[in-house]
């Protein structure tokens, strides 16, 4: 009689253990880094690099502008005084209606050792309104316009020269792209 009992207690507890190693493993996956963006620049999670730019944006309508792109020298767009050295990206809306579904992508080259990163990240609950200007900034900061960055990069660890190639996009208009460098030198020391 014992016997009887203990071999449906058994099997419930075999399914039991595999139900909670497969739950486990399904929870232990990695994030994609476009997940890790942040939706209003409140993160400061990390990013990490990308083997290809996942941007679809077929779009040949004008409408969104970079006005400016930075990896050093950076200035506080409001008060205009310099803070540390992180990628600043200036856009502008120059259509008359709201523009939204943001995405980045950029890649980042060593001059000289010819290394190269590539980082995407969807600006997840960004909107542009009509005329408006405004400075992303890919530097972990928490607040509106802050994005993260990986802190282990290229940008952070090279001494070189660093080239970046820049893309933004939005929903309906076509891409945007800029370029931006950092000079040979450790961080914010005088190049």
């Amino acid at each position: 009689m014992k016997r009887q009992l203990l071999i449906p207690v058994a099997l419930v507890a075999s399914l039991s253990v595999l139900g909670l190693a497969g739950c486990q493993a399904a929870t232990s996956a990695p994030t994609p880094a476009s997940s890790l963006a942040a939706g209003s620049g409140t993160s400061t999670a990390t990013v990490l690099p990308v083997n290809s730019n996942p941007i679809v944006n077929a779009s040949t309508a004008p409408g969104l502008t970079i006005l400016s792109a930075a990896a050093e020298d950076n200035v506080d767009p409001a008060t205009k005084a310099a803070i540390d050295d992180r990628l600043q990206v200036t856009v502008r809306n120059d259509t008359t209606s709201e523009l939204s579904s943001f995405e980045t992508y950029y890649v980042m080259t060593d001059v000289t050792t010819g290394q190269s990163e590539a980082y995407y990240q969807a600006l997840t609950g960004f909107t542009l309104a009509p005329g408006a200007t405004t400075t992303l900034s890919f530097d972990g900061e928490s607040g509106p316009g802050h994005y993260p960055e990986n802190t282990f990069s290229i940008y952070r660890s090279s001494k070189n020269q660093v080239d970046f190639t820049i893309e933004v996009s939005a929903a309906g208009v076509q891409v945007a792209n800029a370029t931006a460098t950092k000079g040979s030198g450790a961080g914010d020391a005088a190049d």
